[in-house]
């Protein structure tokens, strides 16, 4: 970055006026209103009913996608050409650390909701402290365990013998995903996405190393490996979820349990999707237009911070989700 004295300016790059804010906020708003629609037509909609929830949730999202992809290509060819000054790139590295930072508040969101769920809620409808009461009205035989493998509306003979609203049935799993439940320690994918994960961190913070040393061969070839081990945990997920529905009974229908569960690894996977994504297009950025210097690597520093963010997320889903 270049310095300056209280006698010195430097010329500030205004980008012209764009609507691609506009869209890619519609875009997110189709997305999220696709998913919240999904959701529901899992728990109360007819298994026959055709809806169109699929069709808003994908159309939402490439629009998004496409829309993002445009902006940073912009961005992108300004940087080429010379545009960004220092105190713009001052301003990036900002906008970063704040996404970052409200992406944080986003999954403090779900975290707190698991807390207040297993430390308040679960005991409070066992009967314990002020629930003792309501336990006996609305819950009598429930008894509070996590991971839940009864919910209170199967503890009172099902959701035609609950004294309070309807709001869909819900079957328990009938194992969880949990340590403890593990048949056997070295077929568990939350250890062996733990593993995955953690060692793309330290292979993407090798790359980082590279770039910084104008080693662009070691760049590559450690930048290539985070990608794939990104790919492999996707995959290895993908293999715990079909785990959990086929063999385990563990849906969005099987009470606060599966609620939880799919709502907090279900985001994170997607932001892991999304790290893999942005350090994919840095890779390529560096094969095919042999981007970035020792110097001048910004694309490539937020996507890894973003990425280190995404491994530190699941180090916490790892501890208060399966192992706690």
């Amino acid at each position: 970055m270049t310095s300056q004295t209280s006698t010195e300016y430097e010329k500030y790059y205004v980008p012209e006026k764009s609507k691609l804010a506009v869209c890619a906020t519609i875009g997110l708003i189709l997305s999220i209103y696709g998913a919240a629609s999904i959701m529901n037509d899992m728990t109360f909609g007819d298994p026959g009913e055709a809806t169109s929830s699929w069709t808003i949730f994908l159309g939402g999202l490439f629009f998004f996608m496409a829309t993002l992809f445009a902006w940073f290509r912009i961005t992108i060819r300004e940087n080429i050409a010379g545009m960004n000054s220092a105190q713009l790139k001052r301003s990036y590295v900002l906008g970063m650390f704040w996404f970052i930072f409200s992406e944080v508040m986003f999954f403090f969101a779900f975290f707190g909701a698991l807390f207040y769920v297993r430390n308040l809620v679960g005991p409070w409808l066992a009967g314990e402290g002020d629930g003792g009461r309501m336990n006996e009205l609305l819950w009598p035989g429930f008894e509070y365990v996590w991971p839940m493998m009864e919910t209170p509306q199967e503890a009172v003979g099902g959701a035609a013998s609950q004294l309070i609203a309807n709001n869909g049935a819900f079957v328990s799993p009938n194992t969880s995903l949990s340590f403890e439940d593990a048949a056997v320690w070295w077929h568990w994918l939350p250890m062996w996405n733990t593993l995955v994960l953690l060692t793309s961190s330290f292979t993407c913070h090798i790359a980082h190393m590279g770039i910084l040393a104008g080693d662009r061969k070691k760049f590559n070839l450690w930048l290539g490996i985070t990608v794939a081990l990104g790919m492999i945990f996707l995959c290895l997920q993908y293999m715990e979820y079909h785990e959990a529905y086929v063999e385990y009974g563990l849906t969005l229908n099987a009470g606060i349990y599966g609620s939880t569960f799919f709502m907090l690894t279900g985001f994170h996977g997607f932001h892991v999707f999304m790290g893999m994504t942005m350090l994919l297009i840095q890779l390529l950025r560096s094969l095919i237009g042999k981007q970035f210097t020792a110097t001048d690597h910004f694309g490539f520093e937020a996507s890894s911070w973003y990425w280190h963010f995404v491994d530190v997320v699941w180090v916490m889903l790892f501890l208060f989700v399966y192992i706690l």
